[in-house]
């Protein structure tokens, strides 16, 4: 947690990037240690600072506990600043506590940390971005880093703790993955590997989380959801994988893959024992028998 006192920042300046369908409006983080982080914009009215009750949480000693706040209106968002230290901008012009209406690509700073704002539809050209894609995309899989997902574990658990929310996770891992290389090549490997992530993807939510965080080994982290969901979620995601038509050498070749589910409990001390319980789960998946989902 950062530290209590607010410090004075200098002016700073940012990039921008391009523009597609099909996500809600977010506000993608363009510097400090979080670059890449992502922010749905799909609430009424979001805070943003460095302490609950802010729902945007940025853990920065320039932004202040109570930041900024985003009204969100159909299509319509707009940014009010709530006094803060270092003060709320707008494509480098600072706004004041009348709200100011953003559009698609402008740049909001708050205090010393840049964000884009992505309109509804936009966010998956903050993929093809190059600074943002070697900060937070995995090149093998195209999914998000472990650096990313972790960091998005974090978070969700803070504000899981804070408000009283649900929080699930699923970890995953490809069966016999080893033989597929030792088989096939580690070309047709990464091919089976890229294309299953591919296919875990799009089963999910658009609120769901998805990132690698091993050789073999995947982690979804799923915001306000309970553990009958997560469940149902994970028997898609296998169910999805395991009747791909993967072709190596123009053979069709099945690819299966174990998985563990767990929802945070009121016993859990940090985000490292939800994932330690959905590792254990998955071992138990893995050691009796394989391409199975278990809680």
């Amino acid at each position: 947690m950062a530290e209590d006192k607010t410090i004075l920042a200098d002016s700073v300046h940012s990039t921008s990037v391009p523009s597609n369908e099909r996500y809600p409006p977010c506000l993608v983080q363009y510097s400090g240690d979080e670059l890449g982080r992502r922010f749905l914009l799909d609430q009424p009215e979001l805070i943003a600072g460095r302490t609950p009750p802010a729902l945007i949480l940025i853990n920065h000693v320039t932004v202040s506990k109570q930041h900024a706040r985003f009204r969100v209106r159909g299509d319509s968002i707009a940014v009010e600043d709530l006094g803060a230290t270092n003060g709320t901008f707008v494509n480098d012009k600072k706004i004041g506590s009348t709200p100011v209406l953003i559009k698609d690509g402008d740049v909001v700073r708050l205090g010393k940390v840049l964000f884009k704002y992505f309109a509804k539809g936009n966010l998956e050209n903050a993929f093809h971005d190059k600074i943002i894609s070697m900060a937070t995309i995995d090149a093998g899989t195209q999914v998000y880093n472990k650096k990313y997902v972790m960091q998005a574990l974090d978070s969700e658990f803070t504000i899981s703790r804070n408000y009283n929310r649900k929080l699930s996770v699923i970890f995953y891992d490809l069966d016999f993955f080893k033989k597929v290389n030792d088989t096939y090549g580690h070309n047709a490997g990464d091919y089976i590997l890229k294309e299953a992530a591919k296919v875990a993807k799009n089963t999910l939510r658009r609120s769901d989380i998805l990132g690698r965080v091993g050789g073999e080994e995947f982690l979804v982290v799923l915001p306000d959801t309970d553990s009958n969901t997560a469940v149902d979620l994970a028997e898609r995601i296998r169910k999805a994988v395991s009747s791909f038509p993967f072709e190596v050498n123009k053979k069709k070749v099945q690819q299966t893959i174990s998985l563990g589910v767990s929802q945070l409990s009121a016993n859990m001390k940090s985000s490292l024992e939800l994932l330690e319980s959905a590792d254990k789960k998955l071992y138990e998946s893995k050691n009796s028998g394989r391409n199975k989902v278990t809680f």
